[in-house]
């Protein structure tokens, strides 16, 4: 059984999906190649969320926040360093910014990326998991298609994950975005540290880690509409 067989008897995906991107532009775009996994995973699913929570990069996505082919990749990996010399106390980052590019999200504002060693064989790419650009950081060894099976089936705990990830059967949501370019005026990302602000200034019982309930942020959008 391929590690894609595994993901789709254990979360199956649309019946319907956009036509696959042709690769070889993208790639060119790039100036890498990229995991044959993930271009089977973006051909069977096709854009969404995996547990409402776990996002991939698409290539030419409708918002530059989740377009593998747009600023996001190359804006994170500038940022890591930026972020970690800037605290108090910096921490020793278990993978070279040059070798991380960005492919993923998750709806509280962790990112996933390719550890894109060895560079010119991108089927041996390991994947890693990041709390907002700071520590901890999470890898693991295998395709990001192996580390989705070893996750939605529960063989592997990502510590900054919310612990209530499982309490459903694994699902992907496709999205509802219909665009096949990047958008011309994006929203701007919603980070969940201003949300889980606002949540305690106004009166919210909100811990410090896990999922932001959807009615919180609903009703942060409805205070906060631009």
């Amino acid at each position: 059984m391929t590690s894609l067989t595994a993901l789709t008897a254990l979360c199956p995906p649309p019946a319907a999906v956009p036509p696959a991107p042709d690769w070889s532009p993208v790639e060119d775009t790039l100036h890498k190649g990229l995991p044959q996994d993930y271009k089977e995973l973006i051909t069977a699913y096709g854009p969404g969320q995996f547990c409402g929570f776990i996002t991939l990069y698409q290539p030419h996505a409708p918002s530059e926040w989740v377009d593998l082919t747009g600023p996001m990749p190359t804006r994170l990996r500038g940022q890591i360093e930026e972020v970690r010399r800037a605290a108090q106390h910096p921490w020793q980052l278990p993978h070279s910014p040059e070798d991380l590019f960005a492919m993923g999200v998750t709806g509280n504002g962790d990112y996933l990326f390719w550890v894109t060693q060895p560079s010119d064989t991108p089927d041996e790419w390991t994947v890693a998991v990041n709390e907002a650009l700071r520590a901890p950081w999470f890898t693991y060894n295998g395709s990001l298609t192996d580390f989705l099976v070893s996750v939605l089936g529960g063989a592997t705990s990502v510590p900054m994950f919310p612990k209530d990830l499982l309490d459903h059967a694994p699902a992907f949501t496709p999205s509802t975005l219909e665009s096949s370019t990047p958008a011309a005026a994006a929203r701007t990302s919603i980070s969940t540290r201003t949300i889980r602000d606002w949540a305690n200034a106004n009166g919210y019982d909100l811990p410090e880690r896990g999922r932001v309930p959807i009615e919180i942020i609903e009703a942060w959008k409805q205070e906060n509409p631009s």
